[in-house]
């Protein structure tokens, strides 16, 4: 399905009461297996999802078209850069989890594969693309989902006099998980609990356990006042709150995730004002005139903080990209697709990185922008729960799927959260060459 132009012509919001369309049903069929002949001829599969559709109002896909659509939905993600690698994802069924425990072991599961973790045969920071799909949602139905925007995200603390410890975006998210029953550190890297619902459970919160969140210190490989500014980042960058959608089915819980571009952490999670707002006390330790902006102290500030991301990781064997080498791999996808006469959807404003624009390959084009199915969406009412962690804030709460009652809404597991875990992050060894690229 193709959608020119979506700015102009957003794609129709998702009304969960809804069947699915046969026509966008057929042609992701149609796709998949003419792109996977493996599979044999789709005329059959065709008869029984249109009769499974009219009996329930919704089909269920096989593992083939579950992993496939999955890997498509990334390669049509038209705001992300990193996507050469598609085929590699890794597509992890768990369409038989129902449970908040069930989900949540998964959860893990999926963070320890993601980061490297979870086998003896892999280094811890061997990054791979990971999604992991849970049940479909069900036409009027409610249906499980996660409320925090990534799996691993750092509180935010307000105190009295109007500052903020930690992540001023997470401010209202923190607050909420406090109401529900969760305490923190109140650090300024306090990993937040993974807000679960489920219809039969309402919202659940669970700590990530230590060996679930790998965490990179972040040092400076000249200036060693850098390591006393106690910075550090996790390294696995997980969405957790966008609907995949594949052939008019959709999985409202389906986390998934990439690896790192430095910029994401040094040009935005730490620099941004209204984040971490770094630039302006690097620039202070550098000494740089920041009396004006002319002097261009924000740009040499953010250059070394940027710095000191790539190294980091480098240093500890944590696997992260560049922007001016990711740019070239996006051309490279570019041709790729091209090759196979498919032509590439990309939002200019989010493929661009956000330092250093012009020196890179991608600045220098346009793109066509479209809608194209399978992908990734992100709704209004996850949105608000995210930045929320509540439903006060949904923004349209007749197309949110019906909530449960209050009293489970606001009930924590029997088992109080644990404590929260000591220190994730990787020990700073002697500085050894860089890791070579996994994908």
């Amino acid at each position: 399905m193709t959608t020119p132009g979506y700015r102009d012509m957003p794609p129709e919001t998702w009304d969960p009461d809804a069947s699915v369309d046969f026509a966008e049903a057929e042609e992701f069929l149609r796709m998949c297996y003419g792109d996977n002949s493996k599979l044999g001829s789709v005329e059959p599969r065709l008869a029984v999802v249109r009769a499974q559709i009219a009996a329930t109002g919704t089909y269920v896909h096989t593992p083939d078209e579950l992993a496939y659509g999955a890997r498509v939905a990334w390669r049509n993600s038209s705001r992300c850069i990193g996507r050469l690698y598609w085929r590699s994802l890794v597509v992890l069924d768990r369409r038989r989890a129902r449970t908040p425990e069930e989900i949540f072991a998964l959860i893990v599961r999926h963070l320890c594969m993601a980061g490297g973790t979870a086998a003896a045969n892999r280094e811890p920071g061997a990054i791979r693309p990971v999604i992991s799909v849970f049940p479909q949602a069900q036409p009027g139905r409610p249906y499980a989902r996660i409320w925090n925007e990534q799996l691993i995200r750092y509180a935010g603390y307000r105190d009295v006099n109007g500052g903020v410890t930690g992540d001023p975006r997470a401010v209202r998210f923190t607050e909420s998980m406090r109401d529900l029953g969760w305490r923190g550190k109140g650090d300024a890297f306090d990993v937040l609990p993974v807000a679960i619902e489920t219809p039969a459970h309402g919202v659940r919160l669970f700590e990530l356990p230590e060996r679930a969140v790998l965490e990179v210190p972040l040092v400076h490989p000249e200036y060693a006042w850098f390591a006393e500014l106690g910075l550090r980042w996790h390294a696995v960058p997980a969405i957790s709150n966008m609907r995949l959608t594949i052939g008019g089915v959709h999985y409202p819980l389906a986390p998934f995730n990439g690896w790192y571009m430095g910029t994401e952490i040094g040009a935005r999670n730490l620099a941004d004002p209204d984040r971490y707002n770094m630039v302006p006390v690097v620039a202070k330790m550098m000494g740089l005139d920041t009396s004006k902006p002319r002097t261009l102290w924000r740009d040499r500030a953010l250059v070394e903080l940027n710095r000191a991301v790539l190294w980091s990781f480098e240093r500890v064997g944590v696997k992260i990209t560049d922007h001016h080498t990711e740019s070239d791999r996006f051309l490279a996808h570019i041709g790729n697709e091209a090759k196979a006469g498919r032509e590439v959807p990309a939002d200019w404003s989010w493929i661009v990185p956000p330092m250093s624009g012009g020196a890179t390959g991608v600045f220098h084009r346009y793109y066509r922008e479209s809608d194209e199915r399978p992908n990734f969406y992100l709704d209004a009412d996850a949105r608000a729960l995210a930045i929320h962690g509540h439903r006060a804030h949904v923004a349209h709460p007749e197309e949110t799927a019906p909530a449960a009652p209050p009293e489970q809404q606001r009930r924590i597991p029997t088992q109080p959260i644990p404590p929260a875990a000591p220190s994730r992050m990787l020990p700073s060894p002697t500085l050894r060459p860089a890791c070579p690229v996994r994908h």
